[in-house]
């Protein structure tokens, strides 16, 4: 059976070239812990140094602005309770409802303690306002946090803006980049952030690390692990040497080709964009039409449950979503749908079709070929179809 991957927002592959780095620190001399002083914990130092270089070069910051961590999830919580529990001239936090849950989730936690939330809606593209998020601005703010694209939908924020806001007033800006590195620009003098959340295996490294920039001069300290003084004090624990080599290598790849990759990804994108529309009625885009990642197309087809189209593409060789993977085990219809105003029956409609390195026009030939007698089936059965 032909298979065909569409589902790079969840997880990408790991690059051969990222595995053959990382397999060398799992063999042969580089096995040493990198806080020891003899040659084999030097071997595994040296390899960490690297690793923070390419990942701070990547995104416009210095090494010693990266924290490794186990991944996007823990970044995010970290620059979360790192500034709340930092900044006592305030308790005010400001972030967006279509965040992904380890930035909600923190954010609602800090606000059972007694910090001041405000959750900002979005517009029907799942955009957050730069208006709005100078209205929810008071002096008690010591926290934004907004995300740079939207891992469901696509939809790129005005992640500029924002920062130009926060930085006028003083106010600490942290923003989610897990979807956007190695797809869009990422520099964080740019963006105008003082925190940064990277994951690996969104970006064809391994799973478990990510990396947490916090920019110099940054009121944040380290709140939830303590133990050694690894990572300048401000993740404890034994580095995961082989991760941290395969995120630096995967950052390093997906950055030195990325302008020639998305004209690639968005003939793609765009080819399969304009043949679900030539083929089906019923069929809405969601997220930006224009600002929206290279890789990214997500559906709402009338009258069908996400659940049953995907079962019916996996039958068929196809990977794809209907929405976060963090949240696939839910009945509940998608939180940044939701947001966006679209009602609970059509939301459990949601295709999220993201493109990786491997794909090819066949492969979104095939989807289109295939996708019609599942969508011709699935409505015949629906009691909503016309």
């Amino acid at each position: 059976m032909r298979r065909v991957y569409f589902d790079h927002s969840a997880t990408t592959p790991v690059h051969p070239l990222v595995a053959e780095e990382m397999y060398r620190f799992l063999t042969d001399e580089n096995y040493g812990n990198p806080s020891s002083v003899h040659y084999f914990g030097q071997l595994a130092r040296k390899a960490v140094d690297e690793s923070r270089e390419k990942v701070a070069q990547a995104i416009g910051a210095t090494p010693a602005e990266i924290t490794f961590t186990s991944g996007g999830t823990e970044s995010d919580n970290m620059a979360i309770h790192g500034v709340a529990n930092t900044i006592k001239q305030g308790n005010h936090i400001i972030t967006s409802a279509v965040e992904h849950h380890a930035v909600l989730n923190a954010v609602k936690a800090l606000g059972k303690q007694g910090f001041d939330i405000t959750i900002l809606p979005v517009d029907q593209y799942g955009m957050v306002s730069v208006d709005d998020v100078e209205k929810a601005i008071t002096d008690k703010t010591i926290l934004i946090s907004i995300m740079h694209a939207n891992n469901e939908v696509g939809t790129i924020m005005p992640i500029v803006e924002i920062g130009k806001l926060a930085w006028d007033r003083g106010i600490t800006f942290h923003v989610d980049a897990v979807q956007s590195i190695g797809k869009i620009p990422v520099n964080v003098d740019e963006l105008g952030v003082h925190l940064l959340t990277v994951s690996g295996h969104k970006i064809y490294g391994p799973k478990g690390i990510g990396a947490l920039y916090i920019r110099k001069g940054t009121r944040w300290k380290q709140t939830l692990l303590h133990g050694g003084a690894q990572e300048r004090l401000r993740r404890a624990g034994t580095e995961n040497i082989p991760g941290i080599v395969g995120l630096g290598k995967a950052v390093e790849l997906i950055t030195e080709n990325m302008s020639k990759e998305n004209e690639r990804l968005i003939a793609l994108r765009d080819k399969l964009i304009k043949g679900v529309f030539n083929r089906f009625d019923h069929v809405k885009l969601t997220g930006h039409p224009t600002m929206r990642l290279p890789n990214h197309a997500s559906f709402l087809f009338e009258y069908i449950e996400g659940e049953s189209m995907l079962l019916s593409l996996d039958m068929k060789g196809i990977a794809g979503s209907t929405g976060s993977a963090c949240t696939s085990g839910s009945l509940e219809p998608s939180h940044v749908l939701l947001a966006m105003g679209i009602p609970h029956e059509i939301a459990h409609g949601s295709l999220r079709i993201t493109l990786g390195k491997d794909n090819t026009e066949e492969d979104v030939d095939y989807f289109l070929e295939v996708m019609e007698p599942i969508v011709d089936r699935l409505r015949a059965m629906s009691p909503l179809s016309e």
